[in-house]
């Protein structure tokens, strides 16, 4: 399909990034552990659902910088089989879980002062570790990679997507597929995050490829994921890059791209979750 459309596709392995902080989640820590340094804390506090790639990631940067841990895990129960969960105590990170209702507060002012006031030495990271530091992470992966016209990645905070827009040349395109359901949102949020993004008008947030919403997906986009690791070695989960890469080639068939493009999807990581995909029997 590429070359009846003339078109030239690569993709940027950042989940080859570390071993165990790999992608995205490497990329936004980065600048976050720069600043904690920076203002002498001790401990690290974030936010996660149960099979959070971003728990997963802070456990192990606590175990690799032997930096003190805690995850906010939304709940009320702790599963102690789920392998995420496993993986993070196995890195000795302290799990918190709270009620749903209490998981709501955490982008509250009063309860981050109340964590705060709980935790002195911590530095509090917001759930998917996107902030201003992030983008800096971010911003560096753009700067890393050659020209382009356009440039892809998943989105589900936006920051990824912010420090994207930050760093690549404003000639290129850089297009953000939404893994989450009604998430213009983001439009708002990434304009807050990136002055850039709020001047410039190199970039998109596609909305209509979240296959039902965040962690759902079809048996069509299953299978695509199956079809890139055999056809093309590249190995794919469902929630994240694997909807990118099955959104892009619907829009390649669909004509999106002018003939002669020449497209870099960033590869985010993530793969830890189809251990959690495969525990709770939602693929094979």
């Amino acid at each position: 399909m590429l070359s009846e459309k003339k078109i030239s596709l690569s993709v940027k392995r950042d989940d080859q990034l570390h071993p165990l902080i790999n992608g995205n989640k490497w990329r936004k820590l980065k600048y976050n552990l720069i600043a904690m340094q920076a203002q002498q804390k001790t401990e690290l506090v974030t936010f996660g659902g149960a099979f959070s790639n971003h728990i997963h990631a802070c456990a192990a940067a606590g175990k690799q910088f032997n930096l003190k841990t805690h995850g906010i895990i939304r709940g009320p129960e702790l599963d102690q089989q789920n392998p995420t969960l496993k993986f993070a105590k196995q890195c000795a990170m302290q799990l918190h879980p709270v009620t749903r209702l209490e998981y709501r507060e955490r982008h509250n002012p009063d309860y981050l002062a109340q964590l705060q006031t709980r935790f002195p030495n911590a530095y509090i990271l917001p759930e998917g570790g996107t902030n201003k530091a992030a983008l800096l992470g971010c911003k560096e992966l753009a700067q890393s990679l050659p020209n382009a016209d356009y440039v892809i990645c998943p989105t589900g905070s936006g920051g990824t997507l912010a420090g994207l827009i930050e760093g690549c040349d404003n000639t290129t395109q850089v297009l953000g597929v939404a893994v989450l359901k009604q998430a213009d949102y983001l439009v708002d949020e990434i304009k807050s995050l990136s002055a850039i993004a709020m001047q410039q008008q190199n970039w998109q947030l596609l909305t209509q490829f979240h296959g039902g919403g965040y962690g759902k997906f079809s048996p069509e986009l299953w299978q695509f994921c199956q079809m890139m690791q055999t056809q093309h070695q590249l190995p794919l989960e469902p929630i994240y890059s694997g909807k990118m890469m099955y959104a892009l080639w619907q829009l390649i068939a669909q004509g999106y791209f002018p003939e002669g493009s020449r497209i870099i999807a960033i590869h985010t990581g993530g793969l830890q979750g189809l251990n959690g995909l495969r525990y709770r029997q939602l693929i094979g």
